[in-house]
């Protein structure tokens, strides 16, 4: 039941980017703060929709 857990929550953190918040502190040298994750969130938004879509 607890291996159950471990994995339901860490599919929940790479849901909700906190996995990839983590990546991105490491990758940066950076730490946790409510200015970098508005940060992180716009850059990944951006990327998100810069991409052109197709059909």
């Amino acid at each position: 039941m607890r291996r159950f857990g471990r994995l339901l929550l860490a599919i929940l953190r790479e849901l909700a980017d906190e996995n990839a918040y983590r990546r991105h502190l490491a990758a940066h040298g950076r730490t946790a703060t409510g200015p970098e994750w508005r940060r992180f969130s716009e850059e990944r938004l951006r990327a998100k929709y810069a991409r052109a879509k197709c059909c």
